[in-house]
């Protein structure tokens, strides 16, 4: 049996890296509490919750219906998202505000750890778990001959020799630092949408949902062309974020030199 490469371990371990170095920064340097983490879980994995049981009821229609590849699919997702996983952050967010364990000071931290859970925790250790006992299980003669068989034919990229492996893992690290940015823009307009009672931010942030939009397209366009436009998208919607909110966290931040 031929193993996979080491090289492809090093993937999970950067997506581990893009979701705890800000969680650890900001923690250090800015502020992140631990009750910011897990309002952040609460909300993310209720949002993927959510949508793996709509998925499961849906995707199969929607696909039969619209075809795989088509601007219809690419809204099915992109919604879920916006609903979901924004709108959901805005409604752990407002809990938290009323129950006075979150303010404004907290809106950095919880657009970060939103993108601690997804990119850390579901994409990056639990991935590497899987791929480290793949791995074993394969050096030591351990995978049954009928698993590795339907490895090889369905993720054929596993086998893939180093340097085909080098630029695909960077691009979809790239792809987490993408996810970053746009769970912290969304998270970030989240809390100051209810702390500052302005509704506007809240409806800034559900639109960039819609990213998810490109999900169907991912296998259409080159690697590299996707994961371009994808970072742009989220950069893009970072600095939307910061800009929105200028003129409000600059009235904080003076009004807190004040009373100081």
């Amino acid at each position: 049996m031929q193993d996979i490469d080491p090289v492809l371990l090093l993937e999970p371990v950067l997506f581990i890296a893009v979701g705890a170095l800000p969680v650890i920064y900001w923690r250090l340097r800015r502020k992140l509490a631990g009750m910011i983490l897990l309002f952040s879980l609460i909300a993310y994995a209720g949002a993927i919750a959510l949508k793996e049981v709509l998925q499961a009821y849906t995707a199969n229609g929607v696909v039969a219906y619209f075809g795989a590849v088509s601007w219809q699919t690419g809204v099915y997702y992109g919604l879920q998202t916006c609903f979901f996983e924004v709108g959901i952050a805005y409604l752990v967010a407002k809990y938290a505000v009323a129950r006075k364990m979150m303010d404004v000071s907290d809106a950095e931290g919880y657009g970060v750890s939103l993108a601690f859970w997804e990119n850390a925790i579901l994409l990056g250790a639990l991935s590497l778990v899987d791929l480290t006992a793949t791995y074993v299980m394969i050096a030591e003669g351990l995978l049954p001959q009928s698993i590795y068989q339907s490895l090889l034919s369905s993720s054929p990229g596993l086998f893939y020799p180093p340097q085909q492996l080098a630029p695909l893992v960077a691009l979809a690290t790239l792809e987490r630092v993408s996810s970053f940015l746009a769970h912290f823009a969304w998270g970030y307009l989240c809390v100051l949408s209810v702390c500052l009672r302005k509704p506007v931010y809240l409806a800034i942030a559900l639109p960039m949902g819609m990213i998810d939009a490109l999900v169907p397209f991912a296998q259409e366009l080159p690697v590299w062309e996707f994961e371009a436009i994808v970072f742009a998208l989220s950069l893009g919607f970072f600095v939307i974020a910061l800009l929105a909110t200028r003129s409000a966290t600059q009235g904080i931040s003076q009004q807190v030199v004040a009373n100081v």
